[in-house]
């Protein structure tokens, strides 16, 4: 078995977190380096995200969880906590922000390439604006690809992980001043190291055999 293999079904959704086991400095930071560096469609980055790491930022975004108490302790209980946020709009300064950073990132050979970088990325977001009207939906999938990119990551770095949809969204986004900035709540991960009364952890994991899921062409 690989060591990818090893990694994927090594993962799994923490159930109980140990809130005496904190996450190191160093692992923070490749943690945040995987959400940098996460793909989207046309590069286009429709995300920011939240990092909690105090009693006191993990308790604001516990709020959230009123009506989904199931979910609260694991946010309380984490090391860690990601509240990953999509852009409520992709406009026209953000994707002149992200040009001027693939410019000085040296991606743009010359002032032509600049600007058939701006045009491509320009003709998909307005597409999804305007024709296809789902340009939310289009930049909460970007975030989707973060989210697997984050958790895939964790566990080569031995962290634990629980990703969190049931939380209100329209406290959570109140609570942190999303909707000021320009951004929504999208989905919620907690992070540390499984607690010993964790139920999930002793189980084996189950998914559906390859034969079922691919087909070959």
């Amino acid at each position: 078995m690989s060591d990818l293999s090893f990694f994927a079904k090594k993962r799994y959704t923490t159930k109980a977190f140990d809130p005496t086991k904190t996450i190191p400095a160093e692992k923070i930071a490749d943690i945040k380096t995987l959400l940098q560096f996460s793909p989207s469609s046309v590069n286009s980055q429709p995300w920011h995200f939240v990092l909690a790491s105090t009693a006191e930022g993990k308790a604001l975004i516990a709020q959230a969880t009123e009506n989904y108490a199931f979910n609260t302790q694991k946010i309380l209980n984490a090391s860690h906590v990601v509240v990953l946020c999509t852009r409520t709009q992709l406009d026209e300064a953000y994707l002149l922000q992200i040009l001027e950073q693939e410019e000085k990132d040296g991606r743009l050979a010359n002032e032509e390439a600049k600007q058939a970088q701006h045009n491509g990325r320009s003709f998909f977001a307005n597409m999804h604006k305007f024709e296809m009207k789902d340009a939310q939906h289009w930049m909460e999938k970007q975030v989707y690809l973060a989210l697997g990119t984050l958790m895939l990551g964790a566990s080569v770095l031995d962290i634990d992980t629980c990703p969190i949809e049931g939380f209100d969204a329209t406290k959570m986004n109140q609570v942190l001043g999303l909707r000021e900035q320009g951004l929504c709540a999208c989905v919620v991960v907690a992070m540390g190291y499984h607690a010993e009364d964790d139920f999930n952890a002793k189980l084996p994991k189950s998914r559906l055999d390859q034969e079922v899921i691919f087909t070959e062409i």
